[in-house]
């Protein structure tokens, strides 16, 4: 039941700010949209932009061969669909759910099972950047639902396919957001850190924001390194030298908590204790894959 026309029917299932903001660049394209979500008002801008509200879950299904996903969770996306595996059957499901690689998968083959066409999307981008520069959207699952709908799924950002495995979207997406909020974790720690001696967190973060873009290029090096797995490599700062000892005392002093330093701490100080001492900072991997 899928269609290469560029105004394929399309029905999204969840309304929060992440699947509003997709169903409105689907209308803004010309797709005819239905949209459905479990608690009522939530479609009224929607309606107001063109979109067909649905009474039900499976009114919002049978109403397009293309149904988009976008619910709180795994258990909730079984909730919903589950009852429906009938009217879901020859018809495409694009879920974009967060959930865990295993997630995904599960869903896949349940998807196989019932004779729907699956595909997996993480979203690398917040609601109000959809379908504007910058958002980017990682896909896993059916090659085939992928090249068929790559013009849909391009109106909400930069579209990229990795793979028949439909855990791998997730798997990046995930990996990703981890680097993210440990990279914030870091920028508070040091708002906190300045902020007794009276700098603002708007005046710190106009010296962090360049300084870290600046540190991301380290990143192909740390990876060469990783890759190569030699962390003898000469040119490396040493796990010794990076011991944030003085780091955790002068955040101490400052009278603030020492948790997102004393994470980094315990990854050096393993590898230390192991008798790693002499050899770069990038070793920490091995603390993170191989934890104690």
């Amino acid at each position: 039941m899928t269609t290469n026309d560029e105004n394929t029917q399309v029905s999204v299932l969840g309304l929060g700010a992440m699947g509003a903001a997709l169903a409105a660049a689907l209308l803004r394209a010309g797709h005819p949209t239905t949209v459905w979500n479990r608690s009522p008002g939530k479609a009224d801008d929607l309606v107001a932009q063109g979109a067909r509200a649905a009474a039900t879950a499976g009114d919002a299904v049978r109403a397009a061969p293309v149904v988009i996903a976008c619910l709180l969770d795994h258990a909730s996306v079984h909730e919903v669909l589950d009852p429906l595996t009938a009217d879901l059957a020859g018809r495409t499901l694009i879920n974009v759910t967060t959930t865990t690689p295993a997630e995904a998968r599960e869903l896949a083959a349940w998807a196989a099972e019932a004779g729907i066409a699956y595909l997996d999307g993480g979203i690398m981008a917040v609601p109000n950047m959809i379908g504007r520069p910058g958002s980017s959207i990682l896909y896993s699952g059916s090659a085939e639902v992928f090249e068929r709908h790559r013009p849909l799924l391009d109106l909400w950002g930069t579209s990229t396919y990795y793979g028949e495995d439909a855990g791998l979207a997730s798997l990046y997406d995930l990996a990703l957001l981890s680097g993210m909020y440990v990279m914030f974790a870091g920028f508070m720690h040091g708002a906190a850190m300045v902020a007794p001696a009276g700098v603002s967190a708007r005046d710190f973060a106009a010296m962090a924001a360049p300084w870290l873009t600046a540190m991301t290029g380290s990143f192909a090096g740390f990876a060469e390194v990783i890759d190569g797995g030699d962390y003898t490599v000469p040119g490396q700062q040493s796990l010794e030298f990076s011991n944030p000892g003085y780091l955790l005392a002068a955040s101490s002093e400052q009278g603030i908590g020492t948790d997102a330093i004393d994470m980094v701490q315990r990854l050096i100080q393993r590898q230390i204790d192991a008798g790693h001492g002499k050899e770069g900072f990038s070793r920490i991997i091995e603390s993170i894959k191989h934890p104690a």
